[in-house]
């Protein structure tokens, strides 16, 4: 791919702002990610949210549950799609790869990025 991916996290309340500033501190790059909040806005709302900040590029869109009104709001809008896929189930571990290897297709990266993050979850 020649332009790097976008990375959009789309949370409810302020949980994307702070997954992005986090993965940004330990990375120390910014800007790769784009938080998304569902705070005070209605479903078209999120939709016009999620929209902007894909921004009509490619890229892999973080989602913090695997349903509710954050993936509908995504679904609705980007499943066609063919340069966005959507991960489900967002964490710190799946954000850090992510900023990391946007030079991937956005299939390529989504699947790593998920890897990466399931990878992580453990019980010690």
């Amino acid at each position: 791919m020649s332009e790097e991916l976008r990375g959009v996290v789309v949370c409810h309340g302020p949980l994307a702002g702070a997954l992005v500033q986090a993965a940004e501190q330990i990375s120390g790059l910014c800007g790769a990610l784009v938080p998304v909040s569902n705070t005070g806005c209605d479903r078209d709302t999120l939709e016009d949210r999620i929209l902007a900040a894909v921004g009509g590029q490619p890229a892999v869109v973080f989602v913090d549950l695997a349903s509710g009104s954050c993936l509908v709001a995504v679904l609705k809008r980007l499943r066609s799609e063919q340069l966005v896929k959507v991960v489900t189930g967002v964490n710190l571990a799946m954000l850090v790869d992510f900023v990391f290897h946007r030079s991937l297709s956005p299939a390529d990266a989504a699947t790593r990025a998920a890897a990466a993050g399931e990878k992580s979850i453990r019980i010690p």
